[in-house]
């Protein structure tokens, strides 16, 4: 009799054992999952900030290259004007050569 109480005794034993070495697995598991769910948040936030450091950065450059764009607009709108009056002025220069050469050749009979 008292060996079948200590096999029940060791039996009950194994069974608190066996039990509380699955409460402290289904600690760890839950611990485990509460690590990665902060770590998937803190990456998440350091994307996040990552992202809106670069999109200013892009929305600076882009403002900048907008502001290029206008002076750029405005120098080709100047030199342009400059070519114009450029011609305009050899035009007028040359407009007597012209005229005189159209007539020789007009009136000129081969």
């Amino acid at each position: 009799l008292t060996g079948v109480m200590e096999s029940q005794d060791g039996i009950q034993k194994l069974l608190a054992a066996e039990q509380e070495a699955q409460a402290i697995v289904n600690a760890a598991r839950q611990e485990k999952t509460a690590r990665l769910r902060q770590a998937k948040e803190e990456a998440d936030a350091e994307v996040a900030a990552y992202r809106a450091q670069r999109e200013a950065a892009y929305q600076e450059k882009l403002s900048q290259q907008s502001g290029d764009k206008s002076t750029i607009g405005a120098q080709l709108a100047r030199d342009a004007e400059t070519q114009v009056k450029t011609i305009l002025a050899q035009c007028e220069a040359n407009k007597g050569k012209v005229t005189t050469m159209l007539k020789t050749k007009v009136t000129k009979v081969k």
